[in-house]
């Protein structure tokens, strides 16, 4: 029983065990007092927790010290600025390598018999992207601008119709039971 009690005060329990588990206290006394004993020890466990947490002063070590003389002399100071400076020149040069790891791709499918067409994929966080009829030749085509790396997607033929790609041999299965085409992006322009 004292696994049961366990349990409740872990809140690892179904309902229906939870509804045993009260008729159990409210039928049983000595289960009842052995309850409310294990409450009281798991009370006091958590408050020990909580409430004896020593204060520690923080003590600098040596080279810190040596360290943080260095840096508030005007030397120091200048040997900041350049860190500084060097620190914004590497987030601007990562960003700009980033710009232009985004390329832009573009989706045709052929289905001349539908009313519509979308997208949706790990690149549109698997929100639907409308496509747009090429004319009158049946093909369906979107241009989006992906970051580099591997993308999930599909299409999705008069808001129901789950399709992959047919031109990408690479897919996989989603939580569905249906698929995803596997697209590879290198981020080269």
């Amino acid at each position: 029983m004292n696994e049961m009690i366990s349990l409740f005060i872990d809140d690892e329990m179904g309902l229906d065990e939870k509804i045993f588990f009260v008729k159990e206290v409210r039928d049983n006394p000595p289960f009842a007092a052995d309850t409310i004993e294990l409450l009281q020890m798991e009370k006091q466990i958590r408050a020990d927790v909580v409430e004896r947490i020593p204060w520690v002063e923080p003590v600098m070590p040596v080279f810190l010290h040596r360290i943080y003389g260095f840096f508030s002399k005007p030397l120091g100071w200048v040997s900041t600025a350049l860190a500084a400076a060097l620190v914004a020149l590497m987030i601007v040069a990562v960003t700009s390598q980033e710009a232009t790891l985004l390329t832009k791709n573009r989706f045709v499918i052929y289905l001349p018999n539908v009313n519509q067409v979308e997208i949706a994929g790990s690149f549109t966080s698997w929100k639907r992207i409308p496509m747009q009829r090429a004319g009158d030749s049946g093909y369906w085509e979107v241009q989006l601008t992906l970051p580099a790396g591997e993308h999930q997607f599909a299409y999705i033929v008069d808001g129901r119709q789950r399709l992959i790609d047919p031109t990408i041999r690479t897919r996989e299965k989603d939580d569905f039971g249906g698929y995803n085409s596997i697209l590879y992006v290198d981020g080269k322009v």
